[in-house]
This record gives structure tokens, C-alpha cells and sequence, in this order.
């Protein structure tokens, strides 16, 4: 893509605002972050590196949340910085209107969400996984392990002098099946095996159903229920694959095969995969959005007022977003619906606002 000379200048202003608004963004999730893992560290004795560490992992990954926010916000002041210099005029005596204004603004910001979901969110997951893994360790937690793969769902825990392994092939709602349990001792030494067809897992007592028990001789006794004490329970066990913005896109695909195989639900890989691929269009059309308020309203002298107006689009469109999701995830509407319904109400929000744009 060859960019004209007042391209180049215009898109040098707008990446410096884009620049210049992420910093101020990250500073202040810095500031509200440090004070979260300060909290969290409180009655650890840890060095101070910690918490700003922590920070610095995570802000990355809450950078990506906010970026359509951002993007209006940018496309705000780069209308300030054209105005204030009467610039928007001189564009115009030279053939150049606000809709290609908006074209222009409209292809930079497709480029920078292709960016950032092929770049950017690769590196944020990244430093997303270490941040957990390094929180881990202090939660008390680490004598536990959960993981879903190939194999079915593989748990490890800790319980008195025993380490319990266990493997399910299949995992769906409160229920394990064709469950197995190995009980070894602290030098891995096999100390008694439960073999389950079904397993209610609705609370920490685990019910048991149709199992064999092998002892360390291999010697079988059969049950038709029996209980086992865990430190999971099905919520529990949910809850631990939650946080899949630490997954790559190639990761959540495969997470995602993993689950269909023991029989997990798929829905919130799918509608976070959905929200990564919409993050351009997002992109596109709250850089439109805040272009149609500066060009809209350029009769609103005061810039703090125009800001408010902007933050209160923001604020529209975030609680849009969040209650579709939300009914996603209930499956009260389509997955794919639920992720892409406002990016379609936003385009024609922003259509509607490009009626007679010239004519201003």
C-alpha cells in the first residue's frame, strides 16, 4: 500500500495520538494494578519486584481488552489536533472530504486490528500464561494440577501423604466417566487404583458408581457406590480452564478439540475466538464512531465535553457487548450472534452517521 504525502502526514498524527493515549491508558493500569498485587501480596513476606513484576506481565493482556476504547479516543484527538490547526479546512480546498478522511482512518485501523490480533495478542497470551504460572506459586495451590488433553481430563492433588492422579474421559457437567483413580505415595510408589464408570462430582464428596478398587498386590474388590474425598468439585474444575486469554489462537483451537473429546462444553473458547477475530471491525468502527461525533458536533466548542461524550459511547457499547456475551453464554442466542450482534448495531450506527457527511 502506497501512501500519498498527506497520507503519510496524517498517519504520522494519528499514530503518535495512538501512541501517546496507550500510554496514558497503561499508566493508569499500571497504578490500578500494582495496588490489586500489592493487596494480593500483603501477607506474603515478598520483595517489592514482585507485584511490579506480576504488573508488568498482566498489562498487556488488559491493554487488549481496552483497545476499541483506545481507538475512539484516538480518532477523538487526532480530530482536535486537525482542528485546532484548521487543517480539516485546508484538507478540504485541496479535494479531500471527511468521508475520505474516514476511508483513510477506516483502513489504518483494519491494519493495526490485523496486528494486533496476529501480533500482539500472540505476545499478551504469552505473558499472560507466565503471569499465572508465577502467581501459582503463591496461591497456596501449587500442590494441585488440572489439564485437558488428547488422553481426556487429568487431575493432581495432594491429599494427607498421598498423591492422587486422576484421568476421566469425559467431563460434562457434574459427572466424570470411565474414570480412574491412582493413589500413589510420596515416592510415586502405586498404592491403590479405583476404577469408576461414573462419578458425581457436584461436591467434594465424589460419589462413585460401579467401581473397582485394586490395592498395591493388585487385588480387586468391586463396589456399587463409593465415595471419595476430593479437593475439587465440578464448579471447581470449570473454573480452572476459565482464563483462556492466556491461550494463543493455535491453543484455543486445540483446547477446543480437547474438550469436544471428553464432552465439555465449547462455548466460551467459541465466543472468545469469536471476539478475537470481530477486534478489527471493532476497531474500524469506534475509530468511525469517534470520527462522526468530532465531525457531527463540531459545533461543541469545549473538548472535555466532547471527550465525555466519547468515554459515554465507550461505556454504550462495552455494556452492549458484555450483555450479549452474557446471553451467549447462556445460550439463550446463537454463539456466533451473541459476539457479532454489536459489531453489526455499531456498523449501522456508524452508517447512519456517514448520511450527509460531506455536506458538513
Amino acid at each position: 500500500m502506497i501512501f500519498k504525502k498527506y497520507q503519510k502526514y496524517l498517519l504520522r498524527i494519528y499514530v503518535n495520538n495512538l501512541i501517546s493515549v496507550s500510554l496514558v491508558f497503561l499508566i493508569i493500569s499500571f497504578i490500578i494494578s500494582i495496588f490489586e498485587e500489592i493487596k494480593f501480596f500483603e501477607t506474603k513476606e515478598v520483595d517489592l519486584y514482585y507485584p511490579i513484576v506480576l504488573t508488568l506481565l498482566n498489562l498487556p493482556s488488559v491493554l487488549y481488552e481496552i483497545w476499541p476504547f483506545i481507538f475512539l479516543i484516538v480518532s477523538i484527538f487526532f480530530f482536535i489536533y486537525l482542528n485546532d490547526r484548521d487543517e480539516i479546512d485546508l484538507l478540504k480546498s485541496n479535494g479531500i472530504d471527511n468521508l475520505q478522511l474516514l476511508k483513510f482512518l477506516s483502513t489504518v485501523s483494519i491494519l493495526f486490528g490485523l496486528i494486533i490480533i496476529v501480533f500482539y495478542y500472540t505476545f499478551s497470551s504469552s505473558l499472560k500464561n507466565q503471569y499465572l504460572l508465577f502467581k501459582n506459586k503463591f496461591t497456596g495451590g501449587n500442590e494441585y494440577l488440572a489439564v485437558v488433553n488428547e488422553s481426556g481430563l487429568w487431575i493432581k492433588e495432594n491429599i494427607e501423604n498421598n498423591i492422587n492422579i486422576i484421568n476421566a474421559l469425559k467431563f460434562e457437567g457434574n459427572h466424570l466417566e470411565d474414570l480412574t483413580i491412582t493413589q500413589v505415595d510420596t515416592k510415586y510408589k502405586t498404592a491403590k487404583t479405583m476404577i469408576s464408570k461414573k462419578a458425581d462430582i457436584s461436591s467434594k464428596l465424589w460419589l462413585l458408581k460401579d467401581v473397582e478398587v485394586y490395592n498395591y498386590e493388585m487385588q480387586k474388590e468391586k463396589f456399587k457406590t463409593l465415595i471419595y474425598q476430593s479437593s475439587f468439585d465440578g464448579e471447581i474444575i470449570s473454573n480452572l480452564f476459565s482464563n483462556l486469554n492466556s491461550l494463543n489462537i493455535y491453543q484455543l483451537h486445540r483446547l477446543s478439540n480437547n474438550y469436544k473429546r471428553i464432552g465439555y462444553s465449547t462455548t466460551e473458547i467459541k465466543i472468545h475466538l469469536n471476539k478475537i477475530y470481530s477486534l478489527p471491525f471493532y476497531l474500524l468502527f469506534m475509530t468511525i464512531l469517534g470520527s462522526i461525533l468530532m465531525i457531527k458536533l463540531k459545533f461543541i466548542k469545549s473538548k472535555l465535553l466532547i471527550l465525555i461524550i466519547g468515554v459515554f459511547a465507550s461505556v454504550m457499547v462495552y455494556y452492549l457487548n458484555y450483555f450479549s456475551s452474557l446471553f451467549g453464554s447462556n445460550e439463550t442466542i446463537p454463539i456466533t450472534l451473541s459476539v457479532w450482534l454489536p459489531v453489526f448495531i455499531l456498523s449501522l450506527t456508524c452508517l447512519m452517521g456517514m448520511v450527509k457527511i460531506n455536506e458538513i
